[in-house]
């Protein structure tokens, strides 16, 4: 199978720049939430943003990681690990955007841009990533965990994925 080393390196650039911002953000609001202990779960609070937030960067370095062994594979010609590596690469980012649904709103300059720039990566992720993106950039407050598990299940449902 013939692969496009071209695009490889444009969504390694892309996810390396939106896997600094994402760090960058997680750095931030950890420091403003140290003192923060309060056992609060609740969608929104400082203990699921940050869950949120380390999803989104475990999810982009995750995919980062595959985008750099399948480039290393294409280059080196070793096609059949080259083959799997790229399945594995364009394999939408655990967590992307799903880790938003736990994070207070506004959401923080740095992860807006983060995600935007994750989707312009819909064509190399395929399926539905951007219009995820874009559903959880557009939901209004935090929905992760519910208070209504019923209600969520119902939405899940006529959720993109």
């Amino acid at each position: 199978m013939i692969h496009d080393l071209t695009e490889l390196s444009r969504a390694g650039r892309v996810l390396s720049e939106a896997l600094a911002l994402l760090k960058g953000e997680r750095e931030r609001l950890e420091q403003q939430h140290e003192r923060v202990r309060d056992g609060d779960h609740s969608a929104g609070s400082p203990q699921q943003t940050l869950h949120g937030l380390r999803d989104l960067s475990t999810g982009v370095s995750t995919a980062l990681e595959h985008v750099a062994l399948a480039a290393g594979f294409i280059s080196l010609g070793l096609d059949s690990r080259a083959d799997h590596a790229v399945k594995m690469a364009r394999m939408k980012p655990v967590g992307v955007p799903s880790g938003l649904d736990r994070m207070a709103r506004p959401l923080g300059e740095a992860t807006v841009r983060a995600l935007e720039m994750i989707r312009g990566l819909d064509g190399f992720f395929g399926g539905d990533l951007g219009l995820a993106v874009d559903v959880a950039l557009a939901a209004p407050q935090a929905t992760y965990p519910p208070q209504d598990w019923a209600e969520y299940e119902r939405q899940q449902r006529h959720r993109p994925q």
